[in-house]
Order: structure tokens, then C-alpha cells, then sequence
């Protein structure tokens, strides 16, 4: 079992074994936030942070019949003592944090963590009410709200969706264009149907133009620099040529929302035929334009 999972079903056995939703999303960003590991990653979401990734694990924890889902809460099934299965160092780390935050749930341990960490209010529908005057404006500040024309690149090798997620956010992108040529991942979240959903869902829209991606047949027996530089000169000869129209609409929606993002797997835009269309979109932009690689 993945050492995370560990982590979902010991903090659910420490805190008696049922907590609801929104309480075990709060309780385990506290506990990453409280450590110097991060078991999980969070976004700013409908109701402040929320790790997908953590949703995810915890449904296929109940295929095994290890936890019980019902409309509000998660339930311990099993009787083993999950905190025993974790090292020394996180058990201690577990009981420390239950006697600290026990006494936190609901609203108020929605609102200690909309004070402590206000960045992950931004997208809350419920903040306005929860928080003071003074506590929402601090959240209204942690919005990223940057001006001027921008073009980000950026893969997915090694994050997990919300990490990815979470950059875009953070440089107000406001379109992400997935130009891969077939939008389909075996990493969680990156999916075209999920990773849509995820994305909208913290205000940024999504777009897919497999016309600018590159077949899989082309992408085989790359060993090389010179394999790349051979697959990107052909995918700037030909493919870009051939769809044109597909660079031009990239184009438009450029000029509409001014700030977007284009997406493909690797990690090194090097290694990534994202950085040909970038270089093919700045040769038609008449924007003074920032270009960034994340």
C-alpha cells in the first residue's frame, strides 16, 4: 500500500475513525502543512484547500473495503491499527497533531485554516462569511491578479495535478491549452475529462488542439539530442504548416485572454515539441508579450 494511504486511515483512526468531507481535507493539509513532508498536495478550492489526489485514494480505499463513503464523511472499516503502520517519526507527529487540533472542526477549523493560510481561500465561496473584514481582505490579496500579455509553457513529468495546477494559478493563467496530441494520461488528473474538471473548477478554462500535437509513432526510439532536434524540425517543416489554422486559433484565443498556458508531458520544454509552438506563435504575435517556460 502506498505510504500516503497510510497516512488517510491513521489520521481518520486517531480522529475515532468517521470525520466528515470538508474536516478530513482541513486536518490533512494541516498535517502536511505541520511536517517536512508533503504526503499531499492542495489548490485553492469551492471550499478552501482540497487535495484531489487524497479523494482519489480514498475511493479506491473503499473498493478494498477499508473505509465507507456516505454523502458527507468518510468511515473507517477496518480494525487495524493503522497508526502502527506508520514510521516512528510520522506516529509521533499524528498524536501530536490530534491533541493540537481535536477541538477545531466545522466552520471554525474551516476559518483557522482561511487565517493561516488565506492563498487557499481564494476560490471559497463561503470565506466572505466565515472570516472578518479585515481576514477576507488579506484572501482578496492572495488572488493573482497580473496584467499584461503572457505565454506560459508547461509539463506534467514529476507533479501531481495540483502542484501543476497551482502554477497556473499563481501566474493568472487564464486558458490552459493542451496540445498534446492525444489528451490521455495514466498519471491521476491528467486525463482530458479530468483534468478539464479540475482545472475549471479553480477558474481557468480549458482547451484542447490535437492538431499541434505529435503522434506517438513519431515520438518512438528517441535516444538522443539529435533525435529531438530531427522530430522538432519535421514537426516545424511540416505540421505546424499543415495546421495552420489550428495555430491561428490558438492565436485568438491568446489575444482574448491575454495570459495562457501550453501543455504537453515533459518536464524540459527542450524535450517538448511546446516550445516549437511557442516560438511559432511569437513569430505571428504583434503583442509585447512575456514568454515563460514553468
Amino acid at each position: 500500500m502506498y505510504y500516503r494511504r497510510k497516512i488517510l486511515l491513521a489520521l481518520l483512526q486517531v480522529f475515532g475513525g468517521e470525520l466528515s468531507k470538508l474536516d478530513l481535507q482541513k486536518y490533512l493539509f494541516l498535517f502536511n502543512a505541520s511536517g517536512n513532508k508533503t504526503f499531499f498536495d492542495f489548490i485553492p478550492y469551492k471550499y478552501g484547500c482540497y487535495s484531489f489526489q487524497s479523494n482519489q485514494d480514498l475511493s479506491t480505499l473503499s473498493k478494498y473495503n477499508l473505509v465507507e463513503e456516505s454523502e458527507k464523511s468518510w468511515r473507517l472499516k477496518d480494525k487495524t491499527n493503522f497508526l502502527n503502520s506508520l514510521n516512528t517519526k510520522d506516529k509521533i507527529s499524528l498524536t501530536a497533531f490530534y491533541q493540537k487540533f481535536n477541538y477545531l472542526t466545522g466552520n471554525k477549523l474551516i476559518k483557522y485554516v482561511y487565517e493561516h493560510y488565506p492563498y487557499y481561500a481564494i476560490n471559497s465561496t463561503i470565506a466572505e462569511e466565515i472570516l472578518d473584514g479585515g481576514q477576507y481582505k488579506t484572501v482578496l490579496k492572495n488572488k493573482p491578479n497580473k496584467n499584461g500579455y503572457a505565454v506560459y509553457s508547461i509539463g506534467y513529468e514529476g507533479k501531481s495535478v495540483e502542484h501543476f495546477t497551482n502554477e497556473l494559478i499563481k501566474e493568472d493563467v487564464r486558458v490552459l491549452c493542451d496540445i498534446r496530441k492525444n489528451a490521455f494520461s495514466m498519471k491521476y488528473g491528467f486525463s482530458k475529462k479530468q483534468l478539464k474538471f479540475i482545472v475549471e473548477n479553480v477558474g481557468i478554462k480549458y482547451v484542447h488542439i490535437p492538431e499541434l500535437g505529435i503522434v506517438s509513432g513519431k515520438r518512438k526510439q528517441l535516444n538522443s539530442k539529435e533525435d529531438y532536434e530531427m522530430l522538432f524540425k519535421d514537426y516545424e517543416e511540416n505540421i505546424l504548416p499543415e495546421n495552420k489554422d489550428a495555430l491561428e486559433e490558438l492565436y485568438k484565443i491568446f489575444l482574448q485572454n491575454k495570459r495562457i498556458a501550453l501543455m504537453c508531458f515533459e518536464a524540459d520544454h527542450n524535450y517538448c515539441h511546446r516550445s516549437r509552438t511557442c516560438n511559432a506563435l511569437a513569430e505571428i504575435n504583434e503583442k509585447e508579450t512575456n514568454y515563460q517556460h514553468l
